[in-house]
């Protein structure tokens, strides 16, 4: 077996000529190695029992938050986030770790009576082992985190291997971390492919956030191994727009969910389907709202919508517009970047690229159903269900048709991005595979229940 040792390179994709970070990938032997490093501190780890795990956690929240500038400012040079949008992910990321924080006191188990005669019967949640986290670049503090802090806290160790563009955010995160934690308890693993499977060929248990296929072939992995493995992939995700909603604050909604970040998000809009007399007032205000996005340097606070990742994925975003009815956007900025402005297209033909894949960029199809319950058949008509936004002022209307939805996630008179980290989040179909991530979701995730029967050692009086 070779170990081909390729660069890890991160660039700004605002000014791709402005490179944070180059360094030679370590191989698929460091990373098992690092693994077993990491599966030799564990016992330790779990030893030191709760109140140092939660200690641990409490300050890793507070070193965040000292550092939620630099942090920020990270991540608008390394990924192109928006300064406001950046600031948010930071306090939500020391918000996660503070959350979990308190888990290491929960409950880890319950007692029962023995079904006849004496003794106990006891359940108990232990941790796996070592998790290997394999994270994305879109959200480069927040998804790391609510992956390590719930594993950590149930006394797992943590190998972190982040994309290769966000490489330079995961090794900042990770010096915070690990001045809070004994050695070896948290690694961060740089790399591409060939770590990450290695990664997942070695640990004892796995989390995925990335693309469909690549998450696929990691739950095959990780699965073949009879390892816990959890996949968070992409999404098509839909507003409904019926004709009682507030056009004005759906098309709002809306296009911060097609357009903030560039639409690189797992729960961005890409879908808008209008029911009936909807269709025409909401083509109109959606429209405008989209070309009142602020498009930009991503350090500029008003700015929305920034650069995508790199250039390639705004080469993708043209190339599926291509040929079709331009509502608003469709241009490319005369800018240095790889910029594109919000998109809105109508006339799309059933089968189109836009309405199978998860393009990743900020553009929508406008669509039109007869009535709710076409456009629950056209929500659902697609691989993915990671969550749905419905815009409506009728509640009864709403709630007849919420659970209808193939979806994991339905925001009401809301936009379809935003997450509640106390909450399970998670998708159906291509969207997602395994257990739920977030909220205590995340603790059962991280901890294998046992049960235990105490019989008396002497025999019955």
């Amino acid at each position: 077996m070779t170990d081909s040792l390729p660069t890890v390179i991160s660039r700004n994709p605002a000014d791709p000529a402005d490179v944070l970070l180059r360094i030679p990938a370590p191989g698929a032997f460091t990373a098992v190695d690092t693994v077993e490093r990491a599966r030799a501190a564990q016992p330790g780890w779990l030893l030191a029992g709760a109140a140092a795990r939660s200690a641990a956690l409490g300050a890793v929240a507070a070193a965040v938050e000292a550092a939620a500038d630099e942090l920020a400012a990270l991540a608008v040079r390394e990924v192109g986030k928006p300064l406001a949008e950046a600031r948010a992910e930071v306090a939500r990321t020391a918000a996660i770790w503070r959350y979990y924080a308190q888990a290491p006191f929960e409950p880890t188990g319950a007692v029962h009576e023995t079904a006849a005669g004496p003794g106990l019967l006891l359940t108990r949640r232990r941790p796996h082992g070592v998790a290997g986290l394999i994270t994305p670049w879109n959200f480069p503090f927040a998804i790391p985190t609510w992956k390590a802090a719930p594993a950590l806290a149930t006394g797992n160790t943590v190998v972190l291997k982040p994309a290769p563009e966000a490489t330079a955010c995961a090794q900042r995160l990770g010096e915070i971390v690990q001045r809070a934690l004994p050695e070896a308890v948290f690694t961060v693993l740089p790399g591409g492919a060939t770590e990450g499977n290695a990664l997942v060929s070695a640990a004892d248990v796995v989390s995925f956030t990335g693309s469909t296929p690549v998450g696929r072939a990691v739950a095959r992995a990780a699965t073949a191994r009879g390892i816990p493995v959890q996949a968070e992939m992409g999404g098509l995700n839909a507003a409904l727009v019926l004709p009682d909603a507030d056009i004005e604050q759906a098309a709002a909604h809306i296009a911060a969910a097609v357009s903030g970040y560039a639409g690189q998000k797992c729960t961005a809009t890409s879908r808008v389907i209008a029911v009936g007399a909807a269709l025409d007032p909401l083509r109109e205000a959606l429209s405008e709202a989209l070309r009142a996005v602020p498009v930009g340097d991503p350090a500029d606070p008003a700015t929305v919508c920034g650069p995508l990742i790199h250039e390639y994925a705004r080469d993708q975003v043209g190339e599926a517009c291509r040929g079709l009815s331009v509502l608003a956007g469709g241009t490319v900025p005369d800018r240095s970047g790889w910029y594109t402005a919000p998109t809105l297209v109508e006339k799309v033909s059933p089968g189109h690229r836009l309405l199978r894949e998860e393009v990743f960029g900020p553009v929508a199809s406008l669509l039109a159903a007869e009535d709710l319950a076409h456009a629950i058949r056209i929500t659902n008509s697609v691989p993915y269900g990671l969550v749905t936004s419905v815009h409506t002022a009728d509640l009864n209307t709403a709630l007849s048709g919420l659970d209808l939805l193939d979806t994991g996630m339905i925001r009401l008179n809301a936009p379809s991005t935003g997450v509640d980290f106390h909450l399970p989040f998670g998708g159906s179909k291509a969207s997602s595979h395994g257990p739920r991530e977030q909220g205590r979701a995340a603790l059962d995730f991280y901890t294998s229940s046992r049960t235990y029967t105490l019989a008396p050692a002497g025999p019955a009086a």
